[in-house]
């Protein structure tokens, strides 16, 4: 069966105007090759659509069960251009981004609201992953976009794109009430904390940030004790809130409040820690341009 839009535009006048002669009029053809369209058409359904008299036309029960459908179908179809413009131009679609847990505390929630605002009618795929996963998953063309923390290995360079985001100080997550928090106001030098054991990212999961933090240590002269690895921030943090040790974490992660934890910058000069986003050099639909764009206006 071949329906045409044609035709159903031709019985959808009929049907409203009730009468052949305006509907041609209505559609600016004439009556003739309207009757024929319309016969056509019928041929191909099967059955009649309307009941004709040298006086009137009415429709038929199949004429009437099929009207509504032909009408929304005709709307949906003068949709179209707009939707492949909106489509093309990355007005909407579908944007799959992962995030590392310290963007949740930071950069994620800002860009998110303004590139919503910006581009109300693509629905946004979020998931939370350790750096490897997502450069596997970008690798493997499974999301759009990453935001992680660098640095990207050398394989991975071959096939991503990479453009910092955000560069923050490591400042100190570490159970209330300690005697060095206490007797010490204001910044605090890791040497003071040298006893207590320190709750880090295992090195699998983000080598960098784990060899930052270490190197840390190192500088203050101090060789910590690590006493638990946890793979996400909100789980470092409540650990540290548990007593289980002190963590070495980005300065917005001071955003995630929880009782029992004290955040204190360090007297010991600390790197910056940077977050990115990383997507394919291959793979850039119109919705992550327009994302790429709103990312390097901020």
């Amino acid at each position: 069966m071949n329906i045409e839009l044609r035709q159903l535009r031709y019985f959808v006048a009929v049907a409203e105007e009730r009468h052949f002669g305006r509907a041609a009029l209505r559609l600016h053809m004439t009556q003739p090759p309207l009757s024929q369209a319309i016969q056509a058409l019928e041929a191909n359904l099967g059955t009649s659509l309307f009941a004709r008299t040298k006086r009137s036309v009415a429709l038929t029960p199949a004429g009437q069960a099929l009207l509504p459908e032909a009408q929304r179908l005709l709307q949906q179809a003068a949709t179209l251009p707009d939707l492949a413009r909106r489509a093309a131009s990355g007005e909407s679609g579908l944007l799959t981004l992962s995030f590392v847990s310290t963007a949740d505390y930071s950069i994620l929630p800002p860009l998110l609201r303004a590139f919503r605002e910006a581009y109300p009618l693509v629905q946004i795929d979020l998931q939370e992953a350790t750096s490897d996963l997502q450069l596997a998953q970008l690798m493997e063309g499974r999301i759009d976009a990453g935001l992680l923390i660098p640095p990207l290995p050398d394989k991975a360079k071959l096939a991503l794109e990479y453009q910092p985001v955000l560069a923050e100080p490591l400042i100190l997550a570490a159970p209330s009430g300690l005697k060095a928090l206490r007797t010490k106001k204001g910044k605090i030098a890791l040497s003071d904390l040298a006893d207590m054991p320190l709750i880090i990212f295992p090195r699998r999961i983000s080598p960098g940030f784990h060899d930052t933090i270490l190197g840390c240590f190192r500088a203050a002269g101090v060789t910590p004790h690590i006493g638990q690895e946890a793979i996400q921030m909100q789980t470092i943090v409540g650990l540290v809130s548990a007593g289980m040790g002190i963590a070495l974490v980005p300065q917005s992660v001071s955003n995630l409040q929880r009782p029992g934890v004290d955040y204190r910058e360090l007297q010991d000069q600390t790197p910056l820690v940077e977050t990115g986003l990383a997507w394919r050099r291959d793979n850039v639909s119109p919705v992550l341009q327009a994302f790429l764009e709103l990312l390097r206006k901020k």
